[in-house]
């Protein structure tokens, strides 16, 4: 016997959009619970929580009409939807090529002014050797900073503190 494997949130989410675009009807929620199970093999269980998920995301339309609530999403719809995000996310990249053109543009710019001489590599040599050497010269410090004068006394202040604490502590206890 082999057990079903239970469908993810996104299978049950694309099998009801489905059942809209196929029926392209208005459905109630127990009209929903109903269907779903039969035609798609989502648990009637779940159908609300997919359908709620599916309003939230604005996939689905819902309407409330007196004491009921009505869902519906239409194909033409869906298209309508797409084509905004796709004019949305082509204006982005539009925006994106240009604000890339600018930046070329500004670096070509400032490159005009700098040319490569032999001070400025000496330079940039340099700058690099002393941003090393104060790394090291970090690190060493770092080594040695446990042998601090200021460090040390504040250790030993520590634990001259616990020694004078601990009669009092052990008397308080009594």
């Amino acid at each position: 016997m082999s057990k079903k494997k239970g469908l993810s949130a996104e299978e049950k989410r694309t099998r009801m959009m489905e059942i809209f675009f196929e029926t392209k009807d208005v459905f109630q929620l127990k009209d929903m619970e109903k269907i779903a199970p039969k035609e798609k093999g989502i648990t009637a269980m779940s159908v609300k929580e997919v359908l709620q998920s599916l309003v939230d995301d604005g996939m689905v339309d819902c309407e409330r009409i007196g004491t009921s609530n009505y869902y519906w999403a239409f194909p033409s719809k869906a298209l309508h939807v797409r084509k905004r995000k796709l004019e949305v996310l082509e204006s982005q990249v539009s925006e994106g090529n240009q604000k890339h053109t600018n930046l070329q543009k500004s670096i070509e710019k400032a490159k005009i002014g700098r040319h490569e001489t032999e001070e400025r590599t000496m330079l940039a040599k340099e700058l690099s050797s002393l941003r090393d050497q104060r790394e090291q010269l970090k690190a060493e410090v770092e080594e040695y900073k446990e042998c601090d004068p200021q460090v040390v006394e504040e250790i030993h202040k520590g634990k001259v503190f616990e020694k004078i604490q601990r009669p009092f502590m052990i008397h308080s206890t009594n």
